[in-house]
């Protein structure tokens, strides 16, 4: 009798177990869900590879501009006026030198409550900041 109550216990430690997981797991994918609000991580990574992969990278709040990023204020604004769309950010009247020198720029994140993710390489720097103005500007110039 002793016997079969352990195992019983024993099974019954089990199911107890199994339901503990089970009502942690959504709490889990709870954890994972995009935050709300305005911000993007921003990385740039030299060559035509995806940045998503690269070390690090800087974070953009936008309410209130911060996180990290040396020109949040204006990079915010910039995308505020773009509507958080990184594709449609007016591009800038510069003269670029002809070198092909590749960078590619990843921006992942929220813009008001829709999740963003978005990659694109570049001829070179000058491209890049002549595309998406003070949004990549990560080195503080």
């Amino acid at each position: 009798m002793t016997h079969t109550s352990v195992k019983t216990v024993g099974a019954g430690l089990s199911a107890a177990a199994l339901l503990v997981l089970a009502g942690a797991t959504p709490a889990a994918h709870a954890d994972t869900s995009p935050e709300p609000g305005n911000w993007l991580m921003l990385s740039v990574s030299h060559g035509e590879a995806p940045a998503a992969g690269a070390e690090g990278g800087t974070l953009l709040r936008c309410d209130p501009p911060g996180g990290g990023h040396p020109h949040a204020e204006e990079a915010c604004a910039q995308l505020s006026a773009a509507d958080g769309r990184i594709t449609t950010l007016p591009a800038e009247n510069t003269l670029c030198p002809m070198i092909h020198a590749p960078v590619t720029a990843h921006a992942e994140g929220v813009w008001r409550d829709r999740p963003v993710t978005w990659s694109e390489t570049f001829p070179n720097t000058c491209a890049l900041r002549a595309h998406t103005g003070a949004l990549f500007a990560l080195d503080g110039t």
